[in-house]
């Protein structure tokens, strides 16, 4: 679909990735621009629209789908980290809150507006997961990395069931991003306004999946380098 002239809602809007979002969207001509937060008073983009979102609450979901009748293009941003042992005692608390944000937020906002989205003549909608979907650091993303590659799943599900509507999918994985989430993490980290600006051209250019830089793509290679044995079981 087109970015110039799109009516854009982007979740997390308030920092990072999701600020990039925004940014990005209106320097591409998006005619207008929504963006979540849990606090609006906290979006400064100037340009954009502000609005409530918490995205684990049914019911400011379904306010916003009220409210936001002319959206075309959901970006499902909004996502939390944390680390630490699937061993740990604290471990399945972060599991399921870590679940209820990266996984199942996205599939209730997917289901929430693709009505919305059906109505337009062209729609779609971008899930920001993770090359961590496809890799665990043991001791460190052992959760995290079950909820992204949950969202993973559900986003190949969602472009499957919402092709008939017209209304496309792109699955965005990253690595490490320099942003707030990633602050205390040494190494080279990407520009979230580059990753930004590639899944928009990704998304015109009808790709479903954007592998957004190399540490993504090493992992991605590495899944499919499996013997045979194990593709045959796959398969």
């Amino acid at each position: 679909m087109k970015i110039q002239g799109s009516i854009a809602l982007v979740t997390g809007a308030n920092r990072g990735l999701g600020a990039a979002f925004v940014r990005a969207l209106l320097a591409a001509g998006a005619a207008k621009v929504y963006a979540a937060a849990r606090n609006p008073s906290n979006i400064v983009e100037a340009g954009a629209v502000p609005v409530l979102l918490d995205v684990t609450r049914p019911d400011q979901i379904d306010s916003l789908v009220s409210e936001l009748g002319d959206v075309n293009l959901l970006i499902n941003n909004a996502g939390i980290g944390g680390s630490g042992s699937v061993l740990a005692a604290t471990s399945v608390d972060a599991l399921r809150q870590q679940f209820e944000v990266n996984a199942v937020a996205p599939l209730r906002m997917a289901q929430a507006f693709a009505p919305t989205l059906a109505a337009s003549s062209e729609s779609a909608i971008i899930n920001v997961i993770s090359a961590l979907s496809w890799a665990t650091l043991p001791g460190v993303t052992g959760t995290y990395s079950a909820s992204k590659s949950a969202a993973w799943a559900l986003s190949n599900a969602m472009r499957q069931e919402l092709k008939a509507q017209g209304t496309e999918v792109l699955s965005l994985h990253v690595a490490f991003m320099d942003t707030d989430m990633a602050r205390g993490v040494p190494g080279e980290k990407a520009s979230p306004d580059e990753v930004a600006q590639m899944a928009l051209a990704a998304l015109e250019a009808e790709q479903s999946e954007l592998l957004a830089d190399d540490v993504t793509r090493n992992v991605h290679a590495g899944l499919t380098a499996l013997p045979p044995l194990y593709l045959g079981m796959l398969g």
